[in-house]
């Protein structure tokens, strides 16, 4: 199973990246919503951790052009506290769970060990 961790801070992709290697993934990185959406063309993850801030295209502004393809892939989108408006959006564009930055690494692993599970579409959250 292959995760996509789309961040603009390499410490933090590294980070993910890491975790979801040690839970047994494969890992796509990517940087910004270009360089995610270029890697999403050579063929789609199985979970997608989706940072908000990125530059140029935003985080929501990706997921929508996801989802236009792709209207059941799972994302768990990571965002900082107090930004209900954006998780308001997400639930929208049905994001499946919310990773709090600054994150909680147990959180994740949790989160993957759902999704490794057959968690079906909302049991994510």
């Amino acid at each position: 199973m292959r995760v996509m961790v789309v961040d603009d801070q390499v410490g933090i992709r590294a980070l993910l990246a890491e975790v979801v290697k040690q839970q047994g993934f494969q890992v796509v990185l990517a940087g910004n919503a270009r360089e995610a959406l270029e890697k999403f063309s050579e063929g789609p993850p199985d979970l997608l951790l989706l940072d908000v801030k990125l530059p140029g295209m935003s985080g929501l502004e990706l997921l929508r052009k996801i989802r236009e393809t792709h209207p059941h892939l799972p994302v768990v989108l990571m965002t900082a506290y107090g930004e209900r408006d954006i998780e308001e959006e997400a639930k929208r564009l049905g994001v499946h769970a919310f990773l709090a930055k600054p994150f909680d690494i147990e959180h994740l692993k949790e989160l993957l060990d759902r999704f490794r599970g057959g968690a079906s579409s909302n049991s994510l959250l």
